[in-house]
């Protein structure tokens, strides 16, 4: 048997990736994961927007947590295989607030009262709100008899704001005071899966030895370097261990497996694409009681796995292990969960309302009652007056019927039709059984002049115009001016002016060109340049066509990607998608994938730190080399 966990980042991400891809349903990529209880974070959806497909996939028993207030963000699930593993209980979030409606019974309760955080830190003196801990989806709580699994997504480890990071810890202490509720009160094995957002080693991370290096030049002891953030401590002192006086509850079994395996990492940068040269970060565990222990065959992760950031964790049960006494063995199936084939708890997302069958009625609102009024729209397309319906019931067959309560919101678009399209509003509207439709004949529509056509003589004087300069394609349009008597006299003048007169430069001041200023875009500038560039006619038949051609090809080259300055290699092309004023500029950067050390600037690293192995910090925009592009094949 396989217990899986995996932090999905979306469960719309998935799809996107192969082989996932492939997949026709849901329940396929579920199987293809080959595991008997899988457990998601990050669902980052919500109750309302969750396709039945995902929600109730046939071949397992679903059951979710979803936040409260923000929408696709956070969220957990568990599925567990209707024929191999079938749960006794099941709660949503830590605390045992979190009730469906009706709320469970003490019977269907996961533990009893004493067990909860609030009971188990009575005395510790804090303040917690229990309530606001427990509302952003991060916790399921399965009961499978053997064990009570904990699914979590711990709040991420990032540098916020004060009251975020006392969030933080108040979520670790609570988590804990759960998982010491049900090891010290009720006595049960425990294992506890998820994202829990922080390392429990040195090794765990990719520059962990950087950190105590850094650490040990200002002074610091040992590996305190590495263990400056609080939430590291916190979860290594929850975890069993060899050091001297630790009391920790929980084993992390994969790292029991392979204690002395580099590289184990589970999270990936993906903006930095860090997964190709695997610069990541463990942060995604299987936790279990000491008493479990002889149940797990294997754990391992599974970075070969792709649709997210993070990569799957499992652990392999094994079918029946010997009797602690000696006498026989103890089979799995015996002592997980229910008999296959009994309901789940009745949180499984299969008792919700909107999955149970509804009569058809309900699909289609409000049932008509007999006698009620309706409105007959016309249909969108309006035939013409030769092909008008000749019966009354062709004329039905192209009407859009409506329930009379529903007629209110579409009396504008009514309003909106030609006398012989709109139906009399004082006249009653007919019922769902009349066959009788006004056969009145539509008028023909008068023709209307098309507002794209202009007169010939516009035509005439557009074409003596001739073809207009590269500048009038980046240039700003001018105001349009409403036409009056003196406004067209000035407009004669200017025009007897501009035949006898010569044009000005491009480069004058009284050009309409737009002025160029820090705030326009280089490439704009760099286009304005090129323009400019040109003769001051722009009709001019001086200019041979290569001339032209030398000028676009200048403008619409693609470019030559430049040299990095460290490694003297060719930087790579990438596009800001982040939203702000650059989102769609383009910018080359070194071509080096990212590693231990790599520079990411002498604000965030030190010189000593930095590894010439790994990317350098080279950065420059596109605009910019194709400037330089165009100075170097012009001068």
């Amino acid at each position: 048997m396989r217990i899986l966990t995996w932090n999905i980042n979306g469960i719309r991400t998935i799809p996107q990736y192969h082989p996932w891809n492939t997949m026709k349903t849901h329940d396929d990529i579920l199987n293809l994961l080959k595991a008997d209880i899988i457990c998601f974070q990050e669902m980052k959806s919500s109750r309302a927007n969750l396709p039945k497909a995902v929600g109730i996939p046939p071949s397992y028993h679903s059951f979710f947590s979803f936040p409260i207030k923000k929408s696709g963000y956070s969220g957990v699930a568990v599925y567990s295989k209707i024929d191999a593993a079938v749960p006794c209980k099941a709660e949503e979030g830590l605390t045992g607030r979190l009730q469906p409606k009706p709320p469970l019974s003490s019977s269907e309760r996961v533990s009893v009262p004493e067990a909860y955080p609030d009971e188990v830190l009575a005395d510790d003196g804090a303040n917690f709100d229990f309530a606001s801990l427990d509302s952003e989806g991060r916790a399921l709580v399965v009961d499978f008899g053997l064990f009570v699994l904990v699914n979590v997504y711990c709040p991420n480890d990032g540098t916020e704001t004060e009251e975020r990071l006392q969030y933080k810890m108040d979520f670790h202490r609570m988590l804990e005071a759960r998982v010491k509720g049900l090891i010290e009160v009720e006595k049960r094995e425990v294992i506890v899966v998820g994202d829990l957002n922080a390392c429990a080693a040195v090794i765990d991370h990719a520059e962990g030895n950087l950190m105590v290096t850094r650490g040990q030049a200002e002074g610091m002891q040992g590996e305190d370097g590495f263990w400056e953030r609080d939430v590291r401590r916190w979860l290594r002192s929850w975890l069993v261990s060899d050091e001297p006086g630790n009391t920790g509850r929980l084993v992390d079994v994969v790292r029991r497996f392979w204690p002395e395996r580099k590289g184990m990492y589970t999270c990936w940068n993906t903006k930095i694409s860090a997964r190709e040269s695997n610069y990541g970060t463990r942060i995604d565990y299987i936790l279990v009681t000491p008493g479990l222990l002889p149940w797990i065959k294997a754990a391992d992760i599974q970075p070969e796995i792709k649709g997210s950031d993070h990569c799957p964790v499992y652990i392999d049960l094994h079918e029946e292990i010997p009797h602690p006494t000696g006498d026989g063995t103890i089979k799995l199936r015996d002592v997980l969960g229910v008999k296959v084939g009994t309901e789940p708890p009745r949180i499984a997302a299969k008792f919700w309302d909107e999955y149970k069958q509804r009569l058809l009625d309900t699909f289609f609102g409000k049932k008509a009652e007999p006698g009620s009024k309706v409105s007959v729209l016309p249909s969108q397309t309006t035939p013409l007056p030769d092909t008008a319906p000749s019966s009354p019931s062709a004329a039905v067959g192209s009407a859009v019927i409506l329930p009379a309560a529903s007629t209110s919101s579409l009396v504008p678009a009514v309003n909106q039709l030609g006398d012989d399209q709109r139906v009399s509003q004082s006249q009653p509207l007919p019922s769902l059984t009349s066959t009788s439709v006004s056969k009145r004949k539509r008028e023909p529509l008068e023709p209307v002049a098309s507002s794209s056509k202009k007169p010939k003589a516009d035509n005439q004087k557009l074409k003596k115009t001739g073809q207009t300069s590269l500048a009038s394609f980046f240039s700003k349009p001018k105001p349009h001016l409403d036409p009056s008597p003196s406004s067209s006299s000035q407009t004669k003048t200017s025009k007897s002016k501009s035949k006898s007169e010569a044009s000005p430069p491009p480069s004058s001041p009284s050009t309409s060109l737009p002025l160029v200023g820090n705030s326009l875009d280089a490439d704009y500038q760099f286009a304005l340049s090129l323009s400019q560039s040109q003769t001051s006619s722009p009709a001019s038949p001086s200019r041979s066509n290569g001339e032209s051609k030398k000028v676009w090809s200048s403008l619409l080259a693609p470019l030559e990607p430049p040299v990095c300055q460290v490694h003297g290699e060719p930087a790579k092309e990438l596009t800001v998608n982040k939203p702000g004023p650059n989102k769609g500029k383009n910018f080359f950067i070194c071509s080096r994938p990212v590693g231990p050390g790599y520079d990411r600037g002498k604000a965030e690293r030190l010189r000593e730190e930095v590894d010439p192995t790994w990317r350098c910090d080279f950065f420059k925009w596109s605009s910019e080399v194709r400037l330089e592009m165009a100075r170097k094949r012009g001068g």
